[in-house]
């Protein structure tokens, strides 16, 4: 049988075909595209990568067509990128490269002169101009006259005085007025900035909230009074305050605006208790003292009073130490108190060994920014020193001033500590001698550059006393150790042993092969330690040291004998803290001092 395709059969078999077309996949040739950009540098180049788009399809496939719709857009988006940084009248030149599958956008950028301020005017009103804060935020304003504009040091600048003015108390503070006015064609720019700084508030009542104590107690850490002009810092200052008391695991002080009025804002106080009771524990291990374990129990508050208590308790190759403390905290804003303490010390090292106990109450409160420590203690026990067996009871008073400061108490890059410390025993006054003794310690750190750190201390010590050999080794200097002169091991610097009292120690020294007994350290009199350190880190946590220490302990000025150390070391910013590790050799070497010695050192900066 014939058939025949009439027309309609001829035309559903064209509309097939057309369908089968359309839903064909179309190939396009996936391609690959990136900058090469000259002509400025460090941040500018940076901000200009940032800013043009094409930079952002470095690692994705793109078509041609897209590639040339990015690069249409470069130059505006490069010249635009450069504005923040002051230049408004940079020209860029470019060409956009094919090589096969890859393109490549090379840009040409002239950044020209930047706009300079001609005019910086900003205006406050009221008093807030007298406040030293705003003063010196205004004086620090950047871009000043004559510098180049670069808009996110004027946007930070401005954050920085609107600060300034709340933290003086200018609560409402408003800025009006914020232009900056870009002349292109003279390369000027015109700063015009004006604040209505309102009315300037004074602290309220503060209330508590939250606490385990009741509000008369809490009174006590408020360093203001009622009526006084707001400051940030005295805010500030009360949170540090409440955090330093350890009763707390939250402590937030706020300005409550909400309800402030009539130029008076209240203080709001949020806590919450910290944990009662603290146990610690652990191992540990110190070139001066050798291995060892510690522990201690802490009862953060005993009562609604907050009286304090805690023992501690050291156990160690060459040292044995346990201590009690009682803490009664008293009223006032100076962070007054009282601290009862009885202690116990075992010390054996290669100079000397002793076995005391002790007593002491101290009168601690904050004096001008200082710790002012007055104390009274009682201290009794036996000692060795070269040989040399003694016993002493001493009965004294002491106070010490101490202070320090740091931008980061766990890895300083600003900061400094000091302490000024005096003592003296009468003797016949519960005491065998006669002795008066004034210490002074001091370290100072400053971060150079971004990885580095600058370390500088001292110590100073000067005694007087009746009968030098009654003065148990806590009362006499020597040097040597990881915290004195690296380089040499523990306490092996000072005054070696008076010819006139060898003949005492001679069987100890008989003990001893290749050691004469003039080696044996008694201690001295008197202390002069200094110290410099330079540390760089090559990662984060990860850094090295190298440092020179010098000095010595003498009994006099004239037995002055300088020794030397220096040496390399370690650091490492560890979870449980810093751990310095150095090698330290001695520069003024004798038969009894070892060419190298290794210290390690855990724990804080200050």
């Amino acid at each position: 049988m014939l058939t025949h395709d009439g027309p309609r059969s001829r035309c559903r078999q064209a509309a097939f075909l057309f369908a089968a077309l359309l839903s064909a996949p179309v190939v396009v040739q996936a391609a690959r595209v990136s900058v090469q950009l000259d002509g400025v540098e460090g941040p500018l180049h940076d901000a200009v990568l940032a800013g043009i788009e094409i930079s952002q399809y470095g690692d994705r496939d793109v078509t041609a067509a897209q590639v040339r719709r990015l690069y249409d857009n470069v130059e505006s988006q490069a010249r635009t990128a450069l504005e923040p940084y002051g230049y408004y009248s940079a020209t860029v030149q470019g060409e956009l490269k094919e090589a096969g599958d890859q393109y490549t956008a090379v840009l040409h950028v002239t950044p020209g002169e930047p706009v300079r301020i001609t005019t910086l005017d900003i205006r406050l009103d009221g008093d807030a101009d007298g406040q030293k804060a705003v003063r010196q935020a205004v004086a620090g304003f950047s871009p000043g006259k004559g510098q180049a504009l670069d808009h996110t040091a004027y946007e930070k600048s401005k954050a920085t005085v609107q600060a300034a003015l709340f933290g003086s108390g200018y609560l409402d503070a408003e800025l009006v007025t914020h232009q900056v006015e870009v002349q292109r064609s003279s390369n000027s720019a015109e700063i015009h900035l004006a604040w209505k700084v309102g009315t300037r508030y004074r602290l309220g009542k503060t209330s508590f909230e939250g606490a385990q104590f009741p509000d008369e107690f809490l009174d006590r850490y408020i360093p203001w009074n009622e009526g006084d002009f707001y400051t940030q810092d005295q805010v500030l200052l009360l949170q540090q305050k409440l955090i330093d008391a350890d009763y707390f695991s939250i402590a937030q002080v706020q300005p409550d605006t909400e309800n402030a009025h009539d130029g008076v804002v209240p203080i709001t106080v949020v806590l919450a208790p910290a944990k009662r009771t603290i146990y610690t524990g652990g191992v540990f291990y110190g070139t001066d003292t050798g291995a060892g374990v510690r522990g201690g129990v802490e009862r953060r508050w005993i009562n609604r009073r907050g009286h304090k208590a805690k023992i501690e308790t050291l156990i160690a190759q060459r040292l044995k130490t346990a201590a009690a403390t009682y803490t009664v905290p008293l009223g006032g804003h100076d962070n007054h108190m009282l601290n009862f303490g009885a202690t116990f010390r075992d010390e054996n090292t290669d100079t000397s060994t002793s076995r005391t106990w002790g007593l002491a109450a101290t009168d601690s409160r904050i004096w001008h920014g200082w710790t002012r420590t007055i104390g009274l203690k009682f201290l009794t026990g036996n000692f060795e020193v070269a040989n040399l067996q003694g016993s002493t009871t001493l009965l004294y008073p002491e106070i010490s001033l101490s202070r320090k400061q740091a931008d980061d108490p766990m890895f300083v890059r600003k900061g400094w500590s000091t302490t000024f410390a005096a003592r003296g025993g009468y003797d016949g006054l519960l005491s065998d001698t006669s002795f008066a003794q004034v210490t002074a310690d001091a370290k100072w750190i400053r971060g150079l550059g971004e990885r580095s750190r600058f370390i500088a201390r001292g110590s100073f010590g000067a005694t007087y006393t009746g009968d030098f050999d009654k003065l148990p080794p806590e009362l006499r200097f020597f040097a040597g150790g990881d915290r004195s002169i690296r380089g040499y091991a523990f306490q092996t610097v000072g005054p070696p042993l008076p010819p006139e009292l060898v003949p005492v120690a001679q069987a100890r020294c008989d003990s001893r092969p290749n050691t004469s007994c003039k080696d044996f350290i008694v201690g001295g009199k008197n202390l002069l330690v200094a110290s410099a350190e330079y540390e760089y880190y090559f990662k984060p946590n990860w850094g090295i040291a190298t440092f020179v220490d010098t000095g010595d302990a003498f009994s006099s000025f004239s037995s002055y004998k300088q020794k030397t150390g220096v040496g390399f070391g370690l650091r490492w910013r560890s979870p449980v803290g810093m751990i310095r590790g150095d090698l330290g050799f001695p520069l003024n070497k004798d038969k009894n001092t070892n060419s190298v010695e290794l210290h390690i050192v855990i724990g804080p900066d200050l």
